[in-house]
């Protein structure tokens, strides 16, 4: 036989109303700023997305025909990258206009046309219409990577320790500086 004492089915029930405002006990509860769910507005400055993978950050970058970064963004990482596209190239001359298949938008290829720039982007497995694209040329993409392997040699830069977006694009400027003057 169970014997029914103050402590009764739940432990914590032998402690409730005992303290005036305090409905359970004493515990106290703390909420920090490291804990507390940020509100959207600063989730959008701190540019962190929710992935796969965890809290990420895309890093979109446009680089010169030498490889050396021209123009660097920060998105969420679950935004997508068409969504920057038109930000990337803006006010820029060029012949040709390189990026892979994550920009293939029938948008962003008309706006390369209109800047009098030839589009080389390979086309989604989705498309109905394959664009053709210089197969050749595309080839000389890997300076974006390149410039990325760059840029992963600063610690800072590959894991992230600012919180706020425009303090890590301000590390992701010095750090390109930095692959710009070696």
């Amino acid at each position: 036989m169970v014997k029914k004492g103050p402590l009764g089915k739940d432990f914590r029930d032998a402690f409730r109303g005992q303290r005036p405002g305090v409905s359970d006990g004493g515990w106290q509860h703390y909420t920090c700023s490291s804990t507390r769910r940020a509100k959207k507005n600063e989730r959008d400055q701190e540019a962190v997305g929710k992935s796969r993978g965890g809290l990420t950050t895309k890093i979109h970058a446009a680089v010169d025909s030498l490889g050396n970064s021209v123009r660097l963004l920060l998105t969420a990482g679950q935004a997508s990258e068409y969504g920057q596209a038109n930000a990337l190239i803006e006010d820029f001359g060029a012949e040709h206009v390189l990026a892979d298949k994550g920009y293939d938008s029938d948008d962003f290829v008309q706006k390369i046309t209109d800047m009098g720039a030839k589009a080389v982007i390979p086309p989604r497995k989705n498309r109905n219409d394959a664009r053709e694209y210089d197969r050749e040329l595309y080839k000389e993409r890997n300076l974006v990577e390149r410039l990325f392997q760059k840029l992963k040699h600063y610690r800072r830069i590959a894991t992230r320790y600012e919180r706020l977006g425009r303090n890590y694009q301000t590390m992701l400027y010095l750090g390109a500086s930095m692959v710009w003057l070696a």
